[in-house]
C-alpha cells in the first residue's frame, strides 16, 4: 500500500530532513508549516499518518489534532514536542494524538513509531473494509458491543466513534473481559512494540471512558485494577 504522510512543522530544515528519510522508506510525504497548512493539506489529499509539531504559528499542534478529530479524521498522529512541554504531550494525547517523540529524536526512532502506527493503522483499514472476513466476531459486555471486522463500537444501541488506537485497546480487552492486563501488556499487543513510556496507555483509557461511561468517574465496564493493570468487567447475563 502507498502510504501518505503528512509533517505539520514551523522548522523548515526539520520538516525536509524528516522528508527525506521518509522517502527513502518509500512513503508519499506532504509539507505544512503550521496547522492550518495542515487542515488544508487534509482536505486536498488522501493522509494515513501526520507527524505534527506542538508549537506553531498561526495554529498549533494540539489545536489542529483537535480539529481534525472533530472533522472525523481518524488516521494516527504523532506528536513532536521538547522535553520542556510534558503538558503539551498529555494535553496532545487527550485531544486525539496516538503518540509523542520527544525533540531532539533520532531518525531511527521516528521511523520505527511511523513504521509501527503504519502497520497497525493498515490492519484497521483492511478490517474496516471488510477484507478477509468470512464471519463477523461481535464482543459483548452488557450494553457494551465491540464488532471487530467492522470496526464499530455501539453502546445501548448507539453507534459510538472511536479512533484506530482507541478501537485496539478496546477489543485487546473485551476479547478477555475480566481478565487483567498491564499498562506494559497493552502497549506491547497494540503497538507491536517494546513498552517504553506507558503513560499514552492512561490518557487512551481515560478517552475511551469518556465515550462508553455513563460516569467516567464510576465506570461499569472499562476498570482500572491499582497497581496491576485495566480490565473489561464481566457483565452479569
Amino acid at each position: 500500500m502507498d502510504y501518505h504522510i503528512l509533517i505539520v512543522e514551523d522548522d523548515k530544515d526539520i520538516r525536509e530532513g524528516i522528508e527525506i528519510y521518509l522517502k527513502n522508506q518509500g512513503y508519499t510525504v506532504y509539507q505544512a508549516a503550521d496547522g492550518v497548512e495542515g487542515l488544508a493539506v487534509m482536505k486536498k489529499e488522501t493522509i494515513h499518518l501526520a507527524i505534527v509539531d506542538v508549537m506553531m504559528p498561526r495554529m498549533d499542534g494540539i489545536s489542529m489534532v483537535m480539529r481534525m478529530r472533530e472533522e472525523n479524521y481518524d488516521f494516527p498522529v504523532i506528536m513532536l514536542s521538547a522535553k520542556s512541554e510534558e503538558v503539551d504531550k498529555i494535553m496532545g494525547l487527550n485531544m486525539g494524538a496516538d503518540d509523542y517523540v520527544t525533540k531532539p529524536f533520532t531518525t531511527m526512532e521516528l521511523l520505527a513509531r511511523v513504521n509501527s502506527h503504519l502497520r497497525r493503522y493498515g490492519r484497521y483499514l483492511e478490517m474496516k473494509d471488510g477484507k478477509g472476513a468470512e464471519k463477523e466476531r461481535v464482543y459483548i459486555a452488557g450494553g457494551l458491543e465491540v464488532h471487530e471486522d467492522t470496526v464499530e463500537v455501539f453502546l445501548d444501541g448507539n453507534p459510538v466513534k472511536l479512533t484506530p488506537t482507541e478501537f485496539k485497546i478496546l477489543l485487546l480487552l473485551i476479547k478477555s473481559p475480566g481478565r487483567v492486563f498491564s499498562a506494559e501488556e497493552i502497549y506491547e499487543r497494540v503497538w507491536n512494540e517494546q513498552a517504553i513510556n506507558t503513560d499514552t496507555i492512561m490518557v487512551h483509557v481515560r478517552k475511551i471512558r469518556e465515550k462508553i461511561e455513563i460516569n467516567p468517574r464510576e465506570p461499569k465496564y472499562l476498570k482500572v485494577v491499582w497497581g496491576v493493570g485495566y480490565k473489561i468487567e464481566k457483565q452479569g447475563s
